[in-house]
């Protein structure tokens, strides 16, 4: 018989009835019935009952064995008695009578229970991150987090990509976020920096005239943290692809992302494909946001002109002060009583606004009802329902302003009706691309047209649009993958002629020097025959976070870090010793309020 065990925790069935067995795992529970005493035993597959009568010899040595001791128990398998029968567990219709028992390793007393998934101090969690691994949810998370990497990379290559892998020490990349600096030995006062993502090297692949790329990426950024991103590292799905337009890019991974929401999703509707495109002008003046939740079927509506040159002076005034000055309309079904509309202006006061404007329509009422409805005019009233398609018993709200600093507010004023009136649809996950970001933006602090957001991209309409349009009509052939309201990418079709760069970073304020300084590796590989190529890279972490329906990433990381981008469990970061610093030719300048630990 093997040392440890002939099978595992999770195994045994009622096939098994009448045979021996040994089996090896941790103590999860034990129940002391008198004459019976029951031990839970768990291992990574599951957990089987065990038992032992009180006239066994070995009595004595089960009933002193602590939770979470390791142990190797023999005995024969047994069939339960029907009320006795566990319909829980997968092992749930047999229990193992113990004959033989052996303590591998014995645990001291824990800092918090493993047979329990109950709330403990995140510090806690972390400092004993192994015991905290072994609760059946966060478990569970790991190993959906595995599966869908595995799951992924099948998918990939099965679409005709090749996964290859990137350096992890290079040179610092104009990300926008701070690197992670790596000092070098042997070429004193020079650093390496750990990539905020394989962006360049990706491209020069296709450069190198590799077709389909992919890569479960390693991504390293110094910046805080986010519930949603852990601080210091995270991994994406980074792919890229040769002689494709945006289409191209959105067929290649579409089934790949509804394919493992359909795999690991429970059961919940997945959007069909092709997903929804929504341009980026239209996710803003519909949803308030370029990451639309579209489980919430309401949209927004600019109702300007119903309120220009109204008896409502406060938003008649701001429209006639300034031609910026829009007003958005918010429709509220079945949320037409003063008692709702109430409790939405109180919510709005509680975020920093004046207030929230409404209109409500009462069952049986003809003229809407509210402040508001009183100004505005019968007439007006109701041409705002009928253009907004309400009905007696709902309400609409508003909000004015200019939409740059209102769109937010906007956005989550949405989101709250929708979740108030219980609208936001439950058990689906809701795919869609934004696409058509601007290209530039006008920064009023800088005084200067600069990037909106990705300055690699291929505009739309090339060097033509560049040299003859308005740069902040200029359009981008960048879009995002969003799901639930959570980005899971951004991606773009690369601009890959240097003629066309030049001219974009000029535009932006970058003089050619400063361009071939700063990106002069990409762009000299450019200047020898570049094909146009694009691609994305998904957050692994926050596909798992959705899958596993949990809004904090350190429950889908196996060793994460805390939110002040520490490892407990490590000790990370730690001094070095003073021998090791000058290995590396560093001298510390801290600042006076610290000081080195040791």
């Amino acid at each position: 018989m093997h040392a440890y065990r002939t099978t595992t925790c999770g195994a045994l069935r009622l096939v098994n009835d009448g045979t021996e067995a040994k089996i090896a795992g941790w103590v999860h529970r034990k129940r002391d019935h008198g004459q019976l005493l029951f031990v839970d035993l768990r291992d990574h597959y599951g957990i089987t009952q065990c038992v032992i009568d009180v006239s066994s010899p070995l009595f004595k040595s089960v009933d002193a064995l602590k939770l979470e001791s390791v142990i190797s128990v023999t005995g024969t398998i047994v069939k339960r008695s029907a009320e006795t029968i566990n319909t829980k567990l997968p092992t749930g219709e047999i229990e193992l009578s113990i004959k033989a028992l052996e303590v591998l390793s014995e645990a001291e007393p824990l800092p918090f229970p493993v047979n329990a998934d109950a709330d403990y101090p995140e510090d806690m969690r972390l400092r004993y991150r192994f015991l905290d691994l072994r609760r059946e949810g966060v478990h569970a998370n790991i190993m959906l987090r595995s599966q869908v990497i595995a799951s992924v990379r099948r998918r990939m290559i099965d679409q005709g990509f090749t996964e290859f892998q990137t350096p992890i020490l290079t040179a610092s990349s104009p990300e926008g976020a701070r690197d992670y600096l790596v000092p070098s030995r042997i070429h004193p006062g020079q650093f390496y920096a750990l990539p905020q993502a394989p962006q360049q090297f990706k491209q020069l692949l296709m450069v190198a005239g590799f077709d389909r790329y992919f890569q479960i990426a390693p991504c390293f950024r110094d910046e805080a943290s986010r519930a949603d991103r852990s601080p210091g590292e995270f991994y994406q799905l980074d792919f890229e692809m040769s002689f494709v337009t945006q289409d191209d890019v959105f067929a290649a991974i579409e089934p790949v992302i509804a394919g493992i929401f359909q795999e690991f999703g429970k059961g919940k509707t997945v959007s069909a494909t092709p997903f929804t495109r929504i341009p980026y002008a239209d996710a803003i003046a519909k949803y308030g946001s370029d990451k639309p939740d579209l489980r919430n079927p309401i949209t927004m509506s600019d109702v300007t002109e119903t309120f220009r040159g109204s008896g409502f002076k406060i938003f008649a005034g701001q429209i006639e002060s300034d031609p910026k000055v829009r007003v958005w309309a918010i429709p509220g079904p079945t949320g037409g009583n003063r008692a709702f509309c109430d409790r939405m202006n109180s919510w709005a006061q509680g975020e920093g606004q004046p207030g929230l404007g409404y209109i409500f329509f009462r069952e049986g009422e003809a003229e809407g009802a509210g402040p508001v409805a009183r100004n505005l005019g019968p007439e007006r009233t109701a041409q705002l329902k009928t253009e907004l398609g309400l009905k007696d018993g709902d309400a609409v709200f508003f909000v004015c302003g200019v939409p740059k600093t209102f769109v937010q507010f906007a956005g989550a004023a949405r989101m709250k009706v929708g979740s108030e009136l219980k609208l936001v649809e439950s058990g689906v996950f809701k795919f869609c691309w934004v696409t058509d970001f601007p290209m530039y933006e006008y920064d009023e602090e800088l005084k200067q047209i600069v990037f909106s957001h990705n300055p690699f991209s291929m505009p739309q309409g090339e060097l033509e649009a560049l040299n003859n349009q308005d740069p902040l009509t200029i359009k981008a052939f960048q879009y995002d993958i969003v799901c639930n309201g959570v980005e899971l990418s951004s991606g773009a079709i690369r601009n890959h002629r240097p003629d066309i760069m030049y001219r974009a970073f000029e535009i932006a304020g970058y003089p050619a020097s400063e361009v071939e300084a700063r990106f002069g590796g990409m762009l000299n590989a450019f200047k020898f025959g570049a094909p146009p190529h694009g691609g994305s890279a998904p957050g692994i972490d926050r596909i798992v976070m959705l899958l596993a329906d949990t809004p904090n990433i350190r429950e889908i990381v196996a060793f994460p870090m805390n939110q002040q981008a520490q490892d407990l469990l490590m000790q990370a970061p730690a001094a070095v010793s003073p021998e090791r610093l000058r290995e590396l030719h560093i001298r510390l300048a801290l600042p006076p309020d610290a000081k080195p630990k040791t």
